[in-house]
């Protein structure tokens, strides 16, 4: 078996290294989305453009606003004399939220009146003018009890507050996005270049008739499939490896579980996808179907439906069971489970079993398909 294998698997590192576009799809493409991805694509909102429409002018306003201009949560750009200038402002893009101060606000303070301030935001972004909301309520929040503390001092009572609300985040203390996307990151690009690097290598083979070559030799099927899978595996555990690197010098993201279980799942991922690749090569004959057909069937589950970025359990119903169909949904939970919480086989399991049986169709089908072409 390994003398059939032998020249299957250097016959396909020699295709590699002379086709720049698979080398570099394969060498390049996950460094430059895990620095892309790490930088760009944050959910993180802040250094939103802000403008202050302060009609009280007081001091004690402006120790209020102060809580907004020093945070990074808010990029202060300046003054304005009227609503008319924050229309203005929003609809040029230069603000995005808008702070109102009555005219009368030192004063209700003063003598313990509710004072409402206004709060405007720029709704054409959704998320931003959301996250925008729950931090300036979050900064009012803390003003108002600070002022509400130093009252009952000035009476010489003690300020009391009947729930003590005291959260703690695990796994990811800063709430970094980074630290949540990365990981789930290995999966997309494992499953992405995988699936294309093979269905492609094959339907270049049909149009360069080496197929037909390789199929009428003592070759059986099962010998071609692993001669095609073996590079590439080899390769996308290359791949994960340098992602775990530059994740680490990068993002400081480290694995908190075992590293052996990791790879493990890594392993039974590619096994899975390489053969969601081979069978497409399967029923096309042309490499430009076959790479639509593989970026439809990978790139859009592994991205929309699997929770990489948009949660399953906030998408339609049928989308959610729909979502059952992508691989990398059940890889997300065991990469991000094992590197951010550390958790071990007992809690993976059932991802496990999933990928397992994924893999053993695709390549079953794969096999069957390819020994119909031999007949």
């Amino acid at each position: 078996m390994y003398r059939s294998l032998r020249p299957i698997i250097i016959k396909e590192f020699r295709q590699i290294r002379r086709d720049p576009t698979s080398l570099g799809m394969l060498l390049i493409l996950p460094a430059a989305l895990i620095v892309l991805v790490g930088y760009a694509l944050n959910f993180d909102v802040k250094h939103v453009p802000l403008v202050i429409f302060d009609q009280s002018k007081t001091s004690t306003s402006r120790a209020f606003l102060d809580k907004f201009k020093q945070t990074e949560l808010f990029n202060y750009r300046f003054d304005v004399t009227g609503y008319n200038e924050i229309d203005g402002h929003f609809t040029n893009g230069r603000a995005k939220v808008a702070i109102v101060i009555p005219t009368n606000f030192a004063e209700d303070l003063l003598v313990g009146r509710d004072v409402r301030v206004q709060i405007l935001v720029d709704g054409s972004d959704a998320n931003t003018g959301a996250q925008a909301i729950g931090n300036a309520a979050r900064i009012t929040a803390d003003y108002s009890t600070r002022l509400v503390v130093s009252a009952f001092e000035r009476m010489g009572r003690q300020y009391y507050q009947p729930i003590d609300f005291q959260p703690r985040i695990w796994f990811n203390p800063d709430l970094l996005s980074n630290q949540f996307l990365l990981p789930g990151l290995i999966g997309f690009i494992l499953v992405l270049t995988a699936v294309i690097s093979t269905s492609m290598t094959v339907v270049r083979e049909k149009e360069r008739g080496t197929m037909e070559q390789i199929m009428v030799s003592p070759l059986r099927p099962r010998d071609v499939i692993l001669g095609k899978t073996i590079p590439y595996m080899l390769i996308g555990l290359v791949e994960a490896t340098a992602i775990l690197v530059l994740g680490y010098v990068l993002f400081d993201i480290q694995v908190k579980g075992s590293i052996l279980l990791l790879y493990a799942g890594i392993f039974t991922i590619l096994l899975g996808s390489l053969g969601q690749g081979l069978l497409v090569s399967t029923v096309t004959d042309s490499q430009q179907v076959a790479f639509m057909i593989s970026v439809f069937s990978s790139l859009l589950p592994s991205f929309l439906l699997s929770g990489f970025v948009f949660p399953v359990s906030s998408m339609p119903i049928v989308l959610q069971i729909l979502s059952n169909l992508a691989v990398n949904k059940f890889f997300l939970v065991l990469v991000r489970g094992i590197m951010l919480k550390g958790v071990g086989f007992s809690s993976v399991w059932p991802q496990f079993v999933y990928m397992i049986v994924f893999a053993a169709v695709m390549l079953g089908v794969s096999t069957k398909r390819m020994q119909k072409r031999t007949l």
